[in-house]
């Protein structure tokens, strides 16, 4: 295992938490194995009262492969540790679950993801854990929300679909100061924008589906944090319950991450150009993206974040019908509901990831029978913005 410390970004995504075997491999070996063998019952005894830093029980436990992630993602995200997931939605529903308990009380704001607002809403209400949803945006309402009771605050660090970009460092000395965790989903900001770790959120969780794999191959997740967290909290609740990653998505996971932060700059530049280009544009009542000074975080964005990202969301005055028109009429971008992959894609959130929502909240979160949010990818932003230009005259 490779010591990592003081290497920059780009060479902790290629080299950081590396193992190898006698054999020297080039690439990462990928140990498809469920078990372990040990070299007597006294050696079994002994990794079940305590394992070693490099010592493997079960792989819903951990694995050699499955580890080398989780370390080399921590180093990027400048955290302690990391538990990886099946999922970006094992990661968000086991770091809730393993953080509350029948009683507690948590804050979360109201713009989410559908699956997040579900796990808050139906599963946490389930088991007894009070909910209370805020304006995100609303520092005022923050403060108020959260008592000297609150155990924890959950928000999308950049709202999906709208892209509201949360005041982090604000909230989370409110948060502390109250001495509640702070849970942060961070997928559109991205591992190489993020700076959740740096203004103290406690657990960081992404959808490793998105940006780290960045093309469409698997699924997967991770909880960041603490290492008394990860390993006292968060591992406990996962390997008991089973959301472990596989091994063999971990090794394509990895893969993703050397080029991590190549293809996140280039398609948030892409995002840039395409967000300055269609706003004004005859067919669209609001081009919605941080990096755009019209933005309503706009300067906070610049601010906290190390980038724009590599979304934006673009309401059409035609509503659905307009909606549906302009995706039909796209030649490169595909019709998807993922984000972060290669390929770029529009989504019509209020029929697909937001469908389950009552019209009243869609109204309140700005999600509208027009809007479309797009994933840039990284194809040539020339063809993206003929494609997309196209697709808006045929509107």
């Amino acid at each position: 295992m490779v010591n990592s410390s003081g290497w920059k970004s780009r060479t902790r995504a290629v080299h950081g938490g590396a193992r190898r075997s006698q054999y020297g491999e080039m690439a990462e070996a990928m140990y498809l194995t469920q078990g372990f063998a040990y070299p007597d019952a006294a050696s079994a005894e002994a990794r079940f009262v305590k394992s070693g830093d490099d010592e493997f029980i079960y792989a819903r436990y951990g694995n050699p492969t499955v580890a080398v992630f989780e370390e080399r993602i921590a180093s990027l995200e400048g955290c302690e540790d990391a538990f990886a997931t099946a999922s970006g939605m094992a990661a968000v529903s086991g770091a809730l679950l393993a953080l509350c308990q029948a009683g507690d009380h948590v804050v979360a704001s109201r713009a989410l993801f559908g699956s997040c607002l579900y796990v808050l809403e139906d599963v946490l209400g389930r088991y007894g854990v009070e909910v209370e949803f805020v304006d995100g945006t609303d520092l005022g309402q923050w403060q108020a929300a959260i008592r000297a009771d609150t155990k924890l605050v959950f928000l999308e660090s950049v709202s999906n679909p709208t892209l509201e970009v949360i005041d982090l460092p604000a909230v989370i000395e409110i948060a502390h100061k109250a001495g509640a965790l702070v849970v942060v989903d961070n997928v559109f900001a991205t591992p190489v924008f993020s700076r959740a770790a740096e203004h103290g959120a406690d657990i960081i969780v992404y959808s490793a589906t998105k940006h780290i794999d960045g093309q469409g191959r698997c699924l997967g997740g991770v909880i960041l944090g603490s290492r008394e967290l990860i390993r006292g909290k968060i591992e406990p609740y996962m390997k008991h319950t089973g959301g472990a990653m596989s091994p063999f998505n971990a090794w394509m996971l990895l893969s993703g991450l050397t080029t991590l932060e190549l293809r996140v700059k280039a398609q948030a530049a892409s995002a840039q150009a395409i967000a300055e280009a269609l706003a004004g544009h005859a067919a669209v009542s609001n081009v919605l993206f941080p990096g755009l000074p019209a933005h309503p975080q706009h300067a906070l964005a610049q601010a906290i974040m190390g980038g724009p990202g590599t979304v934006l969301a673009m309401d059409l005055k035609g509503g659905k019908a307009a909606a549906f028109a302009f995706m039909d009429a796209l030649e490169i971008v595909l019709i998807s509901n993922n984000l972060g992959d290669a390929r770029s894609i529009a989504t019509h959130p209020a029929t697909t990831t937001h469908q389950r929502l009552p019209e009243d909240q869609k109204a309140l979160l700005g999600i509208t029978d027009g809007l479309i949010r797009l994933s840039v990818g990284l194809e040539d932003t020339g063809d993206l913005l003929a494609d997309l230009q196209a697709a808006l005259a045929s509107v």
